[in-house]
């Protein structure tokens, strides 16, 4: 439900690997959330990382629909009650950040005008840290960047990251906007235990 505001106005798409019956499972629960318009993507093989897998999920798009403006929000977090900000009608990209400690994050670093002027991947340069939301102008440049980051085997531990693309973007003198959001409008669910807290929390809430 991170995303129930565009339920019927955006295109949502799916992207996951035939184990565990995950394709069932998750046409299962998109249908019980009643989104309008979506696609589920099922990848053969691993990836050699987060910006691979979602490249993957949009290359068989059509040019004309490449160039619409994609939102990219990994699994392993729930964002509550997600609306668009109004900086992205002015970005060529930005990233959602939050407040946060440790070095298991991507991060990005400010200017004095308060501008994004790099990122980076398991590298903290500052304490705004990315929730896993990603934003991009246009789906045609983000599949360009993936592109070149794989011939030019931009990988960070063995993985190729979507944070650090935004630095190629800088370089050339796009606009990368951030939009800061409180911790508490996230909950984390990557391992066991943060997903047993989330869904103890939930059950909690129905009984």
């Amino acid at each position: 439900t991170s995303f129930e505001h565009y339920f019927t106005s955006d295109k949502f798409i799916f992207i996951v690997r035939d184990v565990f019956n995950t394709p069932n499972f998750v046409q299962e629960k998109v249908e019980e959330l009643d989104i309008k318009n979506f696609e589920i993507i099922v990848l053969e093989s691993e990836t050699r990382g987060q910006a691979e897998t979602v490249a993957m999920g949009l290359s068989h798009l059509s040019e004309a629909d490449k160039r619409n403006e994609c939102y990219i929000f990994n699994i392993d977090s729930k964002r509550h009650e997600f609306k668009k900000p109004d900086i992205a009608a002015n970005s060529d990209g930005y990233l959602e950040v939050f407040r946060g400690e440790g070095e298991h994050w991507s991060f990005i670093e400010l200017n004095d005008q308060d501008q994004v002027i790099r990122t980076t991947e398991k590298v903290r340069i500052s304490d705004l840290c990315s929730d896993g939301l990603y934003y991009f102008k246009h789906i045609s440049t983000f599949l360009k960047l993936v592109e070149t980051a794989l011939e030019q085997q931009d990988f960070v531990k063995g993985e190729l990251y979507i944070a650090p693309l935004y630095n190629r973007m800088i370089e050339r003198g796009d606009i990368i906007n951030y939009d800061l959001i409180q911790k508490s409008q996230i909950s984390f669910c990557g391992t066991p235990d943060e997903y047993e807290t989330i869904y103890a929390q939930i059950k909690d809430s129905q009984s």
